[in-house]
């Protein structure tokens, strides 16, 4: 869905959507095709150019979006079935923005809590381009949702690609701002069906304080869990964002907007886009060997994420 069909649908003009939104286009799933429908695709791919046979997957943890293929159902035990995972324990991670980090921070604790445990298959997919409804002005900030999915194998003892410390910081009061109201049982069957901002002014107001301080915060705890600083950071992952805020998390933090992936083609995807941007990064070689990569995202409700990736072969 390219930059000029965005604008047609949302009223918000083409150009605003290539300055401020870093949007040219976003992908959107078929109107058959669901979260484990991505995801099985991204794992299916994963593990054919890893070699690794599904049968040796220990954990199979589907970290994505909330909005599934059913509402009251989990998708990880779907996704290993398809794969052909019969000896794998599936565990059932949804979350929103921050997923990826997150994600990682518990298959790590997974590993390092249960002796007999080798690795995690972690996957992730979004499909909330289909929650949008593009005539609501106070839901315009996520005009930007997408869908896509990605994958990583988490595996003990490794031989390359570090996955070191990782931090979250979560301000609970923002956590009834952004909602689809029905499907729940506050709401079951008549509460608006897409996702809604309530009190958007407020919202606005207290992560333009909050924001950037978190983030930082979250990227530092994780470095210092890591024996690492921001001075030795060499490439940052985050999540889609509006370009100003973008460059100003860059200058925050210190690292150069040419070692900062951004997924205006994509646009946000919910807690896929770390991951893609890391794995787009490492194919298109922007990501080398002893480089340590920062992936640092943000959800509603509201939770700011890092984790820390030492790329390259382990000493």
């Amino acid at each position: 869905m390219p930059a000029a069909e965005v604008a047609v649908a949302s009223g918000i003009p083409e150009q605003v959507l290539l300055d401020k939104f870093a949007l040219r286009g976003k992908h959107i799933a078929s109107s058959d095709e669901h979260v484990s429908d991505m995801s099985v695709r991204a794992c299916e791919t994963l593990l054919a150019e890893a070699g690794v046979d599904p049968e040796t997957i220990d954990v199979v943890m589907y970290f994505g979006s909330m909005w599934k293929d059913y509402a009251v159902w989990q998708a990880a035990p779907w996704i290993a079935h398809r794969l052909g995972a019969v000896n794998a324990y599936a565990v059932e991670y949804d979350n929103v923005s921050c997923g990826t980090p997150v994600a990682l921070r518990l298959a790590r604790d997974m590993l390092v809590a249960e002796p007999e445990l080798r690795n995690v298959l972690l996957v992730g997919a979004c499909r909330e381009s289909y929650l949008l409804d593009y005539e609501n002005e106070r839901s315009r900030f996520m005009f930007n949702f997408g869908d896509g999915a990605a994958a990583t194998l988490l595996v003990k003892d490794g031989t390359r690609n570090e996955l070191l410390g990782s931090h979250g910081i979560t301000d609970g009061s923002l956590s009834l701002h952004v909602k689809v109201a029905r499907g729940g049982s506050v709401h079951m069957n008549d509460g608006y069906p897409f996702l809604d901002v309530e009190d958007g002014a407020g919202m606005k107001a207290q992560l333009d304080q909050a924001s950037l301080r978190n983030f930082a915060r979250a990227a530092e705890g994780a470095l210092e869990r890591s024996s690492l600083g921001l001075g030795d950071v060499s490439f940052l992952c985050a999540l889609h964002m509006k370009r100003s805020m973008h460059v100003a998390l860059c200058e925050s933090l210190g690292i150069d907007l040419g070692r900062a992936e951004v997924l205006d083609d994509t646009g946000h995807m919910s807690g896929v886009d770390t991951l893609l941007s890391l794995d787009r990064a490492a194919r298109s070689g922007r990501v080398r060997d002893g480089d340590v990569v920062l992936l640092l995202a943000a959800g509603t409700g509201y939770t700011w994420a890092a984790s820390v990736v030492r790329w390259g072969p382990l000493a």
